[in-house]
This record gives C-alpha cells, structure tokens and sequence, in this order.
C-alpha cells in the first residue's frame, strides 16, 4: 500500500477529505520522528510501539572484495508491533 492509498483509505474511514487525511497523516510521522529524535517511545495501544535502538560498532565484509571493513555505531528507528496487529496478521 502506498501513502496515497492509505490516505484514501483513511479519508474514507474517518468521512473527511483527502488532504485533510494526508495532513493527518504527515502531522503523526512527524511527531514519531520528533519523538524518536528525543529518544522517546511512542506506544499505540493494540498497534504497536515505535522506539530507538542503538546498534553497536561492528567489523563486516565488503561482499564484493571481500576486505574486512569497520561499520561505526549508529542508532536506528524500531518497530515492535502489539498483540492485537500480530493476531490481526
């Protein structure tokens, strides 16, 4: 599904346009990405729960040269989803 697609689905769940759907929609991004930035987590009861991992410094293998190649600590966006979305799937 694309982000038109979920917009249309939205605006035609909640009977309000498209754009005020798509303005919805950047709004919630936005706020997890706000969110995240701060090291916050964001719990949607039922959905799921956004947060922040922190991936240690590792040594890895250029697939193409095969040389051995030092891959730097970085912190990364996680998504854990809740017991009703992973019985829904």
């Amino acid at each position: 599904m694309t982000k038109a697609e979920l917009v249309g689905k939205m605006a035609e769940g909640a009977g309000i346009t498209k754009a005020a759907a798509s303005k919805a929609l950047d709004a919630f991004i936005d706020a997890v990405k706000a969110a995240l930035k701060k090291e916050e987590k964001v719990t949607l009861v039922g959905f799921g729960t956004f947060s922040v991992a922190k991936r240690k410094a590792r040594k890895g293998r250029n697939p193409r040269t095969g040389k051995e190649i030092k891959i730097p600590a970085r912190t990364v966006p996680k998504f854990t989803p809740g017991k009703a979305l992973r019985e829904a799937v």
